[in-house]
């Protein structure tokens, strides 16, 4: 094949850091990898999809996505968060959350905007900035911190070209969240700086302690944010594609023109499967949430006790441990884990500044599998220092 035939930009890209531990065909291997509930949709909720089917619900919907699941959507917001937003001009329905994230970014950048990206932080949003045309900007967290993002660290990565600030807590690998109060100041500078915000909340509900809060809420941050989330997370809807955006109605406009040419609509089984969801599954997914805190709450103390420092994370359903003891890099500590101990982990650098040092751990798993990791892993690390090449 002819090099030319390639964007330069998509021949730059690394292949996802994360789907070389996800998918292993050995059953003897444990996967702590895979960043998806081991719970399945609730059964009250596919038996609704099934009657919308069996009724002919097989066509196209609304470039926006149905009507029914808007309303619900921004009754749910309200309800849940404090978050009012007008189901006809300020949010519509995306194939998954991931569809949003690049929505946001192609509508937003223009060719060498920066976006600036606390990390660690979930691996999409560099390649898809880079390919819109952006200039990434990392600032690092720190665990001392809780990986939360600070001021005075985000100040002074801020020039004029700064454009976009993503933010995603819950987050994805620390478990990190943030609070009004470590919002306030960010929410100043966003404003100083007239930077757009992209608040990824797909783990929203996924907050062990307080209700989740966005930054959306603060005073005059509705008018600069776009608000991206989902089902797939707390609802265990990983396969039916369903997410959404909420903001101003002109971004919102701007972003469904692309939408409506690229994807046309979520698909109306997902759809249908969402307002059930939320209609009646609030108390399942509950149901789900005390289960991860439960696993939450055993992992980091038995990490902890196998001589794996480890912050508590307060949302998500992941921990990020520090293997730096070990002497090896998050790659080596990986590779050697799986090869040698049957459990698959993400290792830490793959999530940008400061993951180094450290492995991501999904406690989206039973408690006998969990159980039984971490018994692999105190073999693994009590084992001789290994030369590596």
């Amino acid at each position: 094949m002819r090099n030319d035939w390639i964007n330069p930009v998509v021949q730059e890209i690394p292949p996802s850091g994360i789907r070389a531990f996800v998918g292993t065909a050995d059953e003897h291997v444990i996967s702590l990898a895979v960043g998806e509930p081991d719970f399945v949709t609730p059964r009250p909720v596919v038996e609704a999809c099934i009657a919308a089917l069996n009724r002919g619900a097989t066509g196209y919907t609304p470039n926006a996505g149905l009507m029914e699941l808007r309303e619900e959507i921004a009754g749910y917001l309200q309800a849940r968060f404090s978050l009012s937003y007008n189901p006809a001009h300020e949010m519509f329905v995306t194939v998954g959350s991931s569809e949003a994230v690049d929505l946001a970014l192609r509508t937003t950048l223009m060719p060498g905007d920066k976006v600036v990206v606390p990390t660690p932080s979930y691996i999409a949003y560099t390649p898809i900035a880079q390919l819109h045309g952006g200039k990434v900007v990392e600032v690092q967290t720190s665990e001392e911190e809780g990986f939360k993002l600070r001021a005075r660290d985000l100040r002074r990565h801020l020039t004029p070209r700064s454009k976009v600030l993503i933010l995603n807590y819950p987050n994805n690998p620390t478990g990190a969240v943030m609070t009004r109060e470590d919002l306030a100041p960010i929410a100043e500078l966003a404003v100083a700086h007239d930077l757009i915000i992209i608040a990824d909340e797909i783990y929203a509900e996924l907050s062990y302690g307080e209700r989740h809060f966005s930054i959306a809420a603060l005073p005059g941050m509705k008018e600069r944010t776009l608000v991206i989330s989902g089902f797939s997370k707390a609802f265990a809807m990983t396969g039916w594609r369903v997410g959404y955006v909420c903001g101003p109605a002109e971004l919102i406009a701007a972003m469904l023109k692309i939408h409506q040419y690229t994807a046309m609509c979520a698909p109306v089984m997902g759809q249908v499967a969402a307002i059930a969801s939320l209609r009646s599954g609030i108390k399942e997914m509950e149901g789900m949430i005390r289960s991860y805190d439960q696993r939450r709450q055993w992992l980091v103390s038995a990490l902890r006790d196998i001589g794996l420092p480890c912050h508590a994370p307060a949302g998500a359903f992941y921990v990020f441990p520090s293997i730096a003891s070990t002497g090896l890099s998050s790659q080596e500590f990986a590779q050697h884990l799986l090869k040698e101990a049957g459990v698959a982990a993400v290792p830490g650098h793959v999530f940008g500044a400061g993951g180094e040092g450290h492995i991501r751990c999904s406690y989206a798993t039973s408690m006998s599998q969990l159980q039984e990791a971490v018994e692999r892993i105190e073999r693994f690390v009590r084992l001789p220092m290994r030369q590596t090449s």
